[in-house]
């Protein structure tokens, strides 16, 4: 198997993986109960989306 002739610099593999960062997940309000949700899911505490009641959602505390 082919062996690379110099050791890489620290900083050519930092922009190599530069795209292999985690993103953070965006969150909003929800219309109905104003706790907090994933952007674009129904709310898991009051089970709407888009104003619609979509799952029957059982009773959560905002901090689970």
């Amino acid at each position: 198997m082919a062996l690379p002739k110099r050791k890489y610099a620290k900083a050519r593999q930092g922009k190599r993986r530069s795209h292999l960062e985690v993103a953070v997940t965006s969150v909003a309000p929800c219309p109905q109960c104003r706790n907090l949700k994933p952007a674009h899911q129904v709310c898991p505490f009051c089970g709407t989306y888009r104003g619609r009641e979509v799952l029957k959602a059982s009773p959560k505390k905002k901090g689970e």
